[in-house]
């Protein structure tokens, strides 16, 4: 089986979502849901908006996991508008990128093969029929996946078992139970609980109990309801509450009875909430559903703004839909960011229509994202490329949605075109080629006159193209790019295509050619005062060179590239380049190419490239093998091979690498027998991401009164060495407990005891230090 996720397990705790709403009872349809797990492949929670199927899910997935060898993963969907997508949102989720030449369902396919895995899908209901197709293709292929999944009514596919989420139980108003006897029921329960948190103190009275009951079964019991109406603690009492109820629900009977009955008990709490907010408040409700997922204030200041309600007064509305829990507030090391309930939302969506200002809140939203687009692509070649990659990945269903929102515009295919291209570079360092690529070609297929955006646009898809192999592809696009720029007069739009086909010459072993052309672009770059262009010509014109015969020169080119990069603060072509320099040396001077490589991954504490810590691994493999460290080696190669196809690419498609990476595998294979080559191999490959760079720089190599790498007496227990192994496989404690069946606190203290013994203070030292002892057990055996 091909595995392009590091870590063995594919279990993440982050992967759940966060609490939407408090959780009280359902332990019936827990159990439920788990007894079926056990016997159907595909449980299907269905129930109206707001009846709490995310969270019941939620809570099975945590109580059923460990029932699962190979872990978890929650998926949500919510956000996801572009059906098209939704392969690439599962794989993402599972840690996978794009491949080359393969579907992403065949990606999914192959990475999840026979282990035993359950992934729980999110509110399927608007993507339906793609789900359906989805889910089906899995189980007929994978044959131990389990499949949870959320729907507002089920999907259709053979062997599917649903499971109806009700309503929280509700008491009989006809009784007049006592405070303790009607905090039995869950829905009473859930009241009390949300009242708390409005009101502190906040305690269930005797003469409370007939208007509290009454409450929860006109609510019928449907927690999101419930919720809502609990806010209004804070301004309204218990008989005001269920008087305004009372009247919402008469105005309601006027609407079609097509509805069901708790849909329209929700829809009449909505509709009360929002008609209990201020003008202001239901205007900002209204543009702020214009955002996918979450947002922050600046972005909510700049997209609600108009010339009646100003950007000053903003926060403060924030603070009051906060209040009503029509937002809720989220805080991830130190970003405060807001987002709405997927009802919430919808509702908000259909009042933006009705006001008319659909189109114009959305053209605000995309022009918003489209200057932090134009900021990044500015502020790109700087110290800031670590803060803008987290940035950009917190805004990156926003994106998506303003990039969609163009396509449908017939005035917005420069826009389109634009937004795809900048986007193109960080989409590159998170390793979506796939994603980069579908996104240029619809831009481009939108429209066809000619600008200079089309023109980048053109090339940057040669470039991702190439990168995929696709060698046809990048020339026709390429041919395209350099017809429109020579037509435009766009200089140094002119040296990018040049260096692109330089790379293309490359890629075909036409290095005469490759040197010629990646020459003519520095030079171009060189007169048009392009910096990133520059920088990165250089790096590659000297690489060409340095490999080529021409040592010395090659060498000069790269540290003027390397200087230029660390004037800027630069990371990412400062590593590349590091890279390139190793590449060079690697056949003169093993310590130069060595230490470069070093110092390339030491800059990825900055900014994470998975293409090139591939290169780097592999450039290490190479020069351990020359070292005769053939197992490290074998483990490197592990390592590499699993980061190349994590971004979709291989040393195949570059000549270069590709002919230095068979003479190196042959060369270590040969040494260490099929046997042993793969196991190491295997090793590296599914180490974490972070241990294999621990590995590669050796970061586990004890000091003095530490344990050594090779002690076979290092003093840990049979259960210590097992959840060291687990621990080099990149699990957490948690899920390390899931796999042994044991607490989570009692796995993280036999973490904690492995710590004190070894003398080290990181999970990576542990994991760096188990694969070094395998080494040199492999050696002695």
């Amino acid at each position: 089986m091909s595995t392009i996720a590091r870590p063995s397990a594919l279990e993440s705790a982050e992967s759940l979502p966060a609490d939407l709403t408090s959780f009280v009872g359902r332990r019936q349809q827990i159990t439920d849901a788990r007894r079926l797990l056990a016997t159907s492949r595909l449980v299907t929670l269905t129930g109206p908006g707001g009846v709490g199927k995310t969270r019941l899910a939620a809570h099975v997935v945590t109580s059923a996991r460990r029932n699962f060898s190979d872990g978890a993963r929650f998926v949500e969907l919510a956000e996801l508008r572009d059906s098209s997508l939704l392969t690439h949102t599962v794989a993402a989720q599972l840690g996978l990128h794009d491949q080359p030449s393969r579907t992403t369902i065949d990606v999914i396919i192959d990475h999840v093969g026979s282990r035993e895995v359950l992934l729980t899908l999110d509110n399927c209901e608007h993507l339906i029929d793609d789900c359906a197709l989805f889910v089906d293709a899995l189980m007929r292929a994978c044959p131990r996946v389990r499949i949870l999944a959320t729907s507002r009514q089920s999907l259709g596919v053979y062997g599917e078992t649903t499971l109806v989420v009700p309503p929280l139980p509700v008491p009989d108003v006809e009784d007049a139970p006592s405070p303790g006897t009607l905090a039995q029921y869950d829905s009473v329960r859930l009241f009390i609980d949300r009242a708390c948190a409005v009101l502190p103190g906040f305690e269930l009275r005797s003469q409370d109990c007939p208007a509290v009951a009454r409450l929860c079964r006109a609510l019928d019991g449907i927690p999101l309801a419930i919720e809502l109406a609990a806010v209004w603690l804070r301004a309204l009492s218990l008989g005001q509450i269920e008087e305004r109820l009372a009247e919402r629900y008469r105005l309601l009977s006027v609407s079609p009875r097509s509805a069901p009955p708790r849909q329209r008990t929700l829809q009449a709490l909505i509709d009360w909430s929002y008609d209990l907010c201020s003008q202001s408040e239901q205007q900002l409700w209204a543009r702020a559903s214009a955002f996918a997922g979450s947002f922050d204030l600046a972005g909510i200041e700049y997209v609600g703004a108009t010339e009646e309600m100003g950007r000053d007064g903003i926060a403060g509305i924030v603070l009051s839909l906060i209040d009503k829990s029509i937002l809720v507030r989220d805080e991830h090391d130190g970003h405060v960011r807001y987002r709405m309930l997927e009802s919430i939302r919808e509702y908000g969506q259909a009042r933006l229509v009705q006001a008319g200002e659909h189109a114009a809140v959305h053209r605000r939203h995309r022009d918003w994202y489209a200057r932090m687009v134009e900021e990044f692509q500015a502020d790109w070649m700087g110290p800031d490329q670590e803060a803008w990659i987290l940035r950009l990945r917190r805004e990156h269903a926003n994106l998506r949605e303003a990039f969609a929102f163009c396509l449908t515009q017939r005035d917005d295919g420069v826009a389109a075109l634009r937004l795809a291209d900048r986007l193109g570079t960080y989409l590159g360092v998170q390793g979506f080629n796939s994603v980069t690529r579908q996104w240029l070609d619809q831009a481009l297929a939108a429209g066809s006159e000619p600008s200079p955006e089309r023109a980048s646009a053109l090339r940057r898809c040669a470039w991702v193209a190439l990168l995929q192999g696709d060698l046809d592809a990048a020339q026709a696009r390429l041919e395209e790019a350099a017809e429109l720029a020579g037509r435009l007069g766009l200089t140094n739009e002119s040296a990018y295509v040049t260096l692109v086909e330089g790379m293309r010459a490359a890629s075909s072993d036409d290095m005469e050619k490759a040197a010629l052309l990646t020459g003519e672009a520095m030079s171009g770059f060189r007169s048009g005062h392009e910096l990133s262009g520059l920088i990165l010509a250089t790096s590659i014109h000297g690489l060409i060179l340095g490999h080529g015969g021409e040592r010395e020169r090659g060498l000069a080119l790269l540290e003027e590239s390397l200087a230029t990069a660390a004037q800027r603060g630069e990371a990412i072509w400062r590593s590349w380049t590091l890279l390139a320099v190793a590449f060079v040396e690697f056949d003169h001077d093993l310590t130069h190419a060595e230490a470069a490589v070093r110092q390339a991954l030491d800059l990825r504490r900055r900014v994470s490239a998975k293409f090139l810590m591939a290169f780097a691994f592999e450039i290490l493999a190479w020069v351990s093998g020359r070292q005769a460290r053939h197992v490290r080696a074998a483990t490197l190669f592990g390592a590499a091979t699993a980061m190349w196809q994590a971004v979709g690419t291989s040393p195949d498609f570059f000549h270069l690498v590709g002919v230095v990476h068979h003479q190196h595998t042959t060369m270590v294979r040969a040494a260490l027998g099929d046997e042993r080559y793969d196991t190491a191999f295997q090793r590296g490959r599914a180490l974490s991401e972070q241990a294999a760079i621990d590995h590669a720089l050796g970061a586990a190599t004890p000091a003095a009164g530490q344990a050594r790498a090779g002690d076979e007496e290092a003093p840990l227990t049979p259960r210590e060495s097992e959840i060291a192994k687990l621990v080099s496989e990149g699990l957490t404690s948690r899920e390390i407990a899931a796999r042994l069946v044991i607490a989570p606190r009692t796995a993280e203290g036999h973490v904690q005891r492995i710590f004190t013994k070894l003398g080290f203070t990181s999970r990576a030292q542990v994991a760096a230090w188990y694969v070094n002892r395998q080494h040199v057990r492999d050696r002695r055996a």
